[in-house]
């Protein structure tokens, strides 16, 4: 086999070794087996919330099996197929062989990042927070940018956008954004992208041209499962209702039903700026009550809580991650070096990339914080 057809099988190859890590490849036919007596029991359906859970996490199961069982047979076929071709000297069979083969690389690699997507809340829909930091009307727009990048790699991902609240900036752009996307594995794609964003451009509001840097904030945190009970004292919060102001669109109401949350014990506060004020009631404390499960799930989760503890203000020295447009192109995630001279492409959204460098570094992480303590 050639060595570039070898080096595409061996890439495989090591994708199914994680795949069968992650899913404990030896025992899932005797977790499988639970689950099918479980399903069986006449009783199980007396608590649907419990059932569901039940019948997604056993097709959960399955569709891991069959994807790692499916890449598995299609690695040997293909491998079969160009020995074959080879020894009777047939290119066209070793060619659609090998095509065969790149495809199944690039699925393997994607089933590869999915499978690190296993944390408590990773399957959750989550809520997306863009802040605009230093840098006054050059940062507002910037935020507006991150709000479009984000917009972007969820349409591409399928998944449902919804602007919970916006506060527009005085110039250009945005003081702040919250978005609901809804989708799978949606809060466990976003929840590395958490902490401070540096854009390095030529100013479009310097009439002298010159280089600016700015900042904006991003804050992730998943919405809140309806199986999750997450109390709330009414007497630890403020509901206050305001008119939405702003320069006017599709995204903007100017009428009094807007409401703001304040959770008094932590200064968590949250916003809802929909048309109706009892829907925006429901959508901050929906709000208020996830970004208090994050708040739980930073303490369970050392590396998350220390990413957080460190995020600060958006200003110099705490960025995740640098975009410069001048005096090069280049994209780099501080955190585990990966970079791209491709900032068109990630600004239009392909995050994929970026994403999966930090996921795959705080799984490592996390394993050898568990070896430590073990």
């Amino acid at each position: 086999m050639r060595a570039e057809a070898q080096n595409t099988a061996d890439q495989i190859s090591k994708s199914l070794e994680l795949l069968a890590q992650r899913l404990n490849v030896e025992t899932a036919p005797y977790r499988l087996e639970e689950f099918n007596a479980r399903v069986e029991d006449p009783n199980l359906w007396d608590d649907p919330d419990a059932a569901q859970k039940l019948m997604r996490e056993r097709q959960a199961l399955v569709d891991s099996m069959a994807t790692y069982e499916g890449i598995k047979q299609e690695l040997a076929d293909n491998v079969e197929l160009i020995e074959m071709g080879e020894m009777e000297d047939d290119a066209e069979v070793v060619a659609e062989a090998e095509a065969a083969l790149k495809a199944l690389a690039e699925t393997a690699a994607q089933k590869e990042l999915e499978a690190l997507l296993n944390g408590e809340a990773d399957s959750n829909d989550t809520f997306l927070e863009i802040n605009a930091g230093a840098g006054g009307t050059e940062s507002c727009d910037w935020a507006n940018i991150l709000a479009r990048m984000y917009v972007r790699w969820a349409e591409k991902k399928g998944y449902k956008v919804e602007l919970q609240s916006e506060s527009p900036g005085e110039e250009a752009g945005i003081k702040s954004a919250t978005y609901k996307i809804s989708g799978l594995n949606a809060y466990g794609w976003l929840k590395s992208e958490s902490g401070v964003h540096r854009l390095v451009r030529i100013s479009p509001f310097d009439s002298a041209a010159k280089r600016h840097t700015s900042f904006s904030s991003i804050w992730v945190y998943p919405v809140v499962d309806d199986n999750i009970e997450i109390d709330v004292n009414p007497s630890d919060i403020r509901i206050d209702t305001y008119r939405s102001s702003g320069a006017g669109g599709q995204h903007v109401n100017t009428t009094d039903s807007a409401v703001r949350i304040t959770h008094h014990p932590t200064g968590i506060v949250v916003t809802s700026s929909e048309k109706s004020q009892h829907q925006n009631r429901d959508i901050a404390m929906k709000a208020l009550k996830s970004r208090l499960y994050q708040m739980e799930l930073d303490r369970r989760n050392a590396a998350i809580n220390e990413a957080h503890e460190n995020k600060g203000d958006a200003g110099w020295g705490n960025q995740i991650r640098s975009y410069v447009l001048q005096p090069y192109q280049m994209v780099k995630d501080l955190r585990t070096n990966y970079e791209t001279s491709d900032t068109k492409g990630v600004l239009d959204g392909d995050l994929d990339g970026l994403m999966g460098a930090a996921l795959a570094l705080a799984v490592s992480g996390k394993s050898r914080a568990e070896a430590q303590a073990s």
